[in-house]
Formats: structure tokens, sequence, C-alpha cells
């Protein structure tokens, strides 16, 4: 080879190396370290070195943070803002009432939007820790009327009527990850779907479930916090998860529930990952999302209750269609698409209750026909149901 063929071939290398020099290196990064993550989300949050400095700062003991959540004008989604207090509330009349702008919210008018938040349970906050609280908060217009999407004042008055009964109520609540490009988490990209049957992610492990670390902060926060988080597990549909709430005696467990919808969404900020609650999320060939209600009172759960159980699973049946339409946001008509007889779901045109069956609209477990008492659950709710509505109706079975 000539010198000369040598000297271009040299030339053209140094150019090359100076061309490519000047292009900004890929900086890689252990995204696994930087974020709690399934690996699945695309976020680019840096490591939250400043967050943490700032979060850790000592304050002074006179000054708490309280979070005030409420339910906004679409039925489902929530809502907050902090306000700091003199000191750590250990009852109600410690919080004061306040108020915020409905008509950004869809709850007012713009020419009359002060909405009042009135406080009806204080939990301690797993985000900033204790002495902290979060608040949980109805809502009335200015005229001291419910706001429209405020269900507690009627479920607290119809239970209130019955509590001679002792109602109890354990809730289920199913729901979706999504990752940002809005497709399951842990589902094939570029609109994917799992090679393997869903029934291997119910209560799995491993490369059949997504979202197990979330799911994970989301339970110890929901202990921390104060509310009867009752456990969780994987779903049918992988990507998809359910907490439970209660046994709990009155309202608690609704607003337990509200709770642990707010705390999921707020740790699922810090993930990348999106949150829902729509009762088909992807489709008739995919499993649906529900929120199952289990309800008892004394008389059920006291010697020969089974007859008064028959009995209220006979009044849920004869008023199916009245009930249907509550059982879901707004007039339940989504919930139609997840109740088709398929997927351990009753029709939604249909209202059957049997012994451990779970395609029926109402089960009994089989504990009930042998002890021949207990409780019932009511399979119908739709995953994005309001259970201040349902546990309202619930308990208009048993009103005297």
């Amino acid at each position: 080879m000539s010198r000369k063929i040598l000297s271009t071939r040299f030339f053209k290398a140094n150019i090359l190396s100076e061309v490519f020099s000047m292009i900004p290196r890929v900086k890689t990064r252990n995204f696994s370290q930087e974020n709690f993550t399934s690996g699945m989300s695309k976020s680019n949050s840096p490591i939250n070195a400043y967050f943490n400095h700032f979060t850790n700062l000592k304050l002074p003991e006179n000054k708490i943070f309280a979070t005030y959540v409420w339910i906004d004008g679409s039925g489902i989604n929530l809502r907050c803002k902090d306000r700091v207090l003199d000191k750590a509330p250990c009852a109600l009349d410690m919080v004061p009432k306040w108020a915020f702008d409905g008509s950004s919210t869809g709850q007012a008018k713009t020419d009359d939007s002060d909405t009042i938040l009135l406080p009806v349970a204080i939990y301690r906050d797993p985000i900033r820790k204790s002495p902290h609280v979060i608040v949980l908060c109805e809502t009335y217009y200015g005229d001291g009327t419910p706001t429209s999407t405020n269900y507690r004042t009627h479920c607290a008055n119809i239970l209130s009527k019955i509590s001679d009964q002792e109602p109890w109520f354990g809730i289920e609540q199913e729901y979706t990850m999504f990752d940002t490009d809005l497709w399951p988490l842990g589902w094939p990209k570029v609109r994917g779907y799992p090679v393997i049957k869903s029934k291997f992610s119910y209560c799995g492990m491993g490369e059949h479930v997504a979202g197990r670390d979330l799911a994970e902060c989301h339970a110890r926060a929901c202990v921390y916090s104060g509310m009867d988080f009752g456990g969780t597990n994987a779903e049918v549909m992988k990507g998809s998860w359910e907490f439970q709430v209660g046994t709990t005696m009155g309202i608690k467990a609704a607003d337990d529930l509200w709770m642990g919808r707010y705390l999921l969404g707020r740790i699922a900020e810090n993930f990348g990952i999106i949150i829902s609650y729509h009762p088909k999320p992807v489709g008739k060939n995919q499993p649906g999302i529900g929120c199952h209600h289990n309800f008892s009172t004394k008389k059920m759960r006291d010697k020969e209750g089974i007859t008064e159980i028959e009995r209220v699973c006979k009044v849920l049946c004869s008023k199916h269609e009245h009930y249907i339409k509550n059982y879901g946001l707004k007039d339940s008509q989504e919930n139609r698409k997840r109740l088709t007889g398929k997927f351990e779901t009753a029709s939604y045109d249909k209202c059957k209750w049997g012994i451990a069956d779970r395609s029926a609209s109402i089960r009994l477990q089989r504990s009930v026909k042998v002890e021949k008492k207990g409780f019932l659950e009511d399979r119908r709710p739709a995953g994005d149901c309001d259970p201040y509505r349902v546990c309202a109706l619930l308990a208009e079975t048993c009103l005297r």
C-alpha cells in the first residue's frame, strides 16, 4: 500500500475523530437506582437529592401541614391543597373549614365559585410523615347544600338510621396501572398484548405481574395513615391490582376507600404511573375492573342469620335496575361493558345470587351456607363507583 493512500486514510480518521468528539456523549443512567419503578416507566425524573434535602428540613413544632382532600365534580377524581396549622389536630373540631374555587373543579359557576370544605376524617400523612395529616372533606355550595358529587352526606344519614343494627362493610377496590404511553404497565409496547393467559396474573408473581413496587408502597402508606387496610393482591389482568379496606362498622370503610384512592394516585406520581378505575379499560376481550362490596348487619352475623341474608339478596335483585344505575360513575353506563357474563361477572341486565358463585351478581361464601350466618358480597359495583352511594343503597335494604 502506497504512502499516499495511508496518509489519506489517517487524515480521514483524524477528521472523523474530531467530529465525533464534538458530539455530546450520551450519559448512561442506572434508572432502577434513581426511581422506584417496575422498569416499564419512561419517567425522566432526576435523582431526588434536592427534593430529599428540603423534605428533611426540621420544621418548627407549631407548624403542621394539613392536606385537605375532596372529590371533585367528576365524581371520581380527587383534589387536594395544603394548609399550615398551629398544632397537630387530634379531633375534627381542631381542623378549620376551608373553601376553594369550585368553578375550577366542576362544582360551581364562575360567578358563585366559593365552595366549602367540611373536614370529616383525619389520617396520618405517610408522605410527609407524622405529625402532618391528611384531612378528608365533604363539599358544600355557598348556601350550605351538598354539592352534586357529595354522596357522603346522604350515606351518613342512612347509616345513622340503622346504627343499632351495627352495619359492617368491607370493600375490594380493583384498579389498573398504565404507563405514560397510556398502555397497561407490563404489556408489550406498540400496543401489544400479553402472550400469557390472564389466569396466571391473579395473585401471581414474576413475569406474570407488573407494578408490585407501587402496590407495596401503597399498602404500607395505607397502614401508616390509620386506614383499616385489609390487604392487596395482583388481579386477573396483568398490570391490574386490588386493595381491600375493612371490615369496618359504619361509614369508615367508604372513607378509607377514598383515602386509599388518594394515596394510590399521589404515590403513583413518583413512579410515572397513571391509575385507572375504568370498569373495562382494555376492551371486551380483557377482564374488567370492579369494586365488590361486602355487607352484613348484626342480625346476619348472629345464629340463623342466613334468613336475613337471603331476604336482603332478594331485595337487591328485585330493585336491580335502580341499583345498577348507581353502581358506577354517573349512571353506570360504562359498567355495562364489564358486566357481560364473562370474566367472572353476571350480566348487566340480570340479577342472581348464589353460593360460591363468582358469576353471580351477589355471592355468598360457602362458609355462610355451612354456618348459616355471615355476610353477602355484591359484585356488581364498578371500579369507578362511589362507595358512599353503594353503602347507602345496601344499608337501605335494612331500613325499618
